[in-house]
């Protein structure tokens, strides 16, 4: 018997879960605070009186989170620390400089030591010139100097040849003690820039990511909880909090996949659309065999054009808590939503300001707060109103389909009371129990998993993907998986005609139970 507790935090709401195997026990769903950490703490208090005042009792196996920390702080440009931005490539790759696309205001707080070195490889895995190691040690020792805690590393081609990047990584181990250093070869993919910048973000964010943890780690304690933590990834598993600080950026996105490996688990689909209607936001995306479809396109986050592992999500500005304004043909639906403060600013609530939550309650689609608040809202307004977010929802889930053939929907989140009944193109609507808290169940459920993407040259396909086969358990068993119970979910080889030496780019994806669960 294998107990989780999943917490899962959005923009409205904290939402904590405990699982029994694949069976809920209990669930609560708690606003979201300010500082995130004690909406948690609260959470998790709520769950384990409910737990104990049942009779329940005993030893927790492990703990989940899915946070929205570090989203936030490249979205507000807040709690990030100034990196250095160190871009091997020389002679090379000299016309852009680090943090050229990145908003002002955002690289303005990032942007902190910039060196440019020569070195770097052809696309065809020779030196373009020899490392300039020289002038790595005396930028480490301007970076000490300086007082910069973190860098991040991009070297040209370094997907194909890691050597450059693992250089300077120990070099500045061996100049700077204790810096923290994101390779962009561990995250991103073919594309300097766009790889770069996912490099540059997670360094940004490493500082936070261990204060988050400890916090994390602290509140499990004074609640009593003795159980390892875990923090939610955005491939729908989990790592280990002491690995997941050195990849904060894997977090991006959790929380909508949390929502859809709960959504699989509660309907017993693997494969469908599913809608996720919270507070704040709709995401809706597609599930393949159990698990949130990636996007193999450029992502931009916080106005960031970056290219790694991202879930292919349409983000819509649409939740219980997304203001009304105006009236008839001049009817505005969000984007801006009261958040969490759904129960200080809503009508239903005592507030003044008209949300979706209130123009359900007045369609008697809800039965929240009090309903006589807005018993005098104008039929033609409420009617209006949910016209315009079943549109703005049909069309979503219609540009997320990938063929013409009718597909099932499984509609989960606090405000799914939204999502009507028929949509064209859906087969069905699934409504599952426990949907309002989909996403904590999907935290609870994940396992833990490991990916390599790499490009081997000189291998046979089997040559190569044994390889990435080998590297991907390796990590996850680093990142607190099983590797007994470790299966492959996803392979995907492409020849690359284009460089020499029988060269494969080679993706696989491993997942296994949580170690010791």
């Amino acid at each position: 018997m294998r107990r989780r507790i999943g917490i899962d935090v959005g923009g409205t709401n904290t939402d904590a879960v405990l699982l029994e195997d694949d069976r809920v026990l209990h669930a609560v769903k708690t606003p979201t605070t300010a500082d995130v950490t004690s909406g948690i703490v609260a959470a998790l208090r709520d769950l384990l009186a409910r737990w104990r005042a049942a009779g329940g009792g005993g030893p927790v196996d492990a703990v989940m989170i899915g946070t929205t920390h570090f989203t936030n702080a490249i979205v507000q440009r807040r709690h990030l620390v100034a990196v250095a931005a160190i871009r091997i490539g020389l002679p090379a790759s000299a016309s852009l400089e680090p943090f050229v696309d990145w908003p002002e205001d955002l690289a303005a707080v990032a942007r902190g030591e910039i060196v440019m070195l020569a070195g770097g490889h052809e696309y065809d895995g020779r030196p373009i010139v020899p490392f300039d190691t020289a002038g790595m040690r005396a930028a480490a020792r301007r970076i000490r100097e300086a007082g910069i805690r973190s860098a991040a590393v991009a070297s040209v081609f370094s997907p194909l040849n890691p050597e450059c990047e693992d250089r300077a990584a120990e070099i500045l181990a061996e100049e700077c003690p204790g810096i923290a250093v994101t390779r962009s070869h561990d995250l991103g993919r073919i594309g300097l820039l766009e790889r770069e910048n996912v490099a540059l973000l997670n360094a940004c964010l490493v500082d936070l990511a261990r204060r988050t943890a400890c916090a994390f780690a602290e509140a499990l304690a004074a609640s009593g909880v003795a159980a390892p933590l875990y923090l939610t990834q955005n491939d729908g598993t989990v790592m280990l909090a002491s690995a997941a600080e050195a990849f904060p950026v894997y977090s991006f996105a959790s929380g909508p996949t949390n929502s859809m490996r709960g959504a699989a688990l509660l309907s017993g689909r693997d494969n469908a659309l599913v809608i996720d209607v919270g507070g704040t936001t709709t995401d809706v995306g597609s599930l393949r065999h159990g698990f949130p479809r990636e996007a193999n396109s450029v992502v931009e986050i916080g106005g960031v054009r970056t290219l790694f592992r991202m879930p292919d999500l349409l983000s819509l500005g649409l939740g219980g808590g997304t203001i009304v304004t105006g009236d008839g043909d001049r009817l505005t639906i969000g984007p801006h939503s009261v958040g969490y403060q759904l129960t200080e600013r809503s009508l239903v609530f005592g507030g003044f300001e008209l949300t979706m939550t209130d123009v359900a309650v007045a369609a008697g689609l809800l039965d929240l707060g009090d309903r006589r608040r807005v018993a005098a809202l104008p039929p033609r307004l409420i009617e209006a109103a949910l016209a315009r977010a079943h549109a703005m929802i049909e069309d979503g889930v219609d540009r997320m389909k990938i063929d013409a053939r009718e597909a099932p929907l499984i509609a989960v989140g606090g405000g799914c009371f939204l999502v009507p009944p028929r949509l064209a193109g859906i087969s069905e609507v699934i409504h599952v129990p426990h949907q309002a808290v989909a996403n904590a169940v999907g935290a609870a459920m994940a396992q833990v998993s490991g990916e390599a993407d790499q490009i081997f040259q000189g291998l046979s396909r089997d040559e190569a993907i044994a390889a990435a086969r080998q590297l991907a358990e390796d990590r996850a068993v680093l990142a607190g998986a099983e590797r007994t119970t470790l299966t492959v979910v996803e392979v995907e080889d492409l020849p690359l005609a284009y460089l020499p030496g029988n060269s494969l780019r080679t993706r696989v994806r491993v997942v296994g139970d949580v170690a010791g669960s």
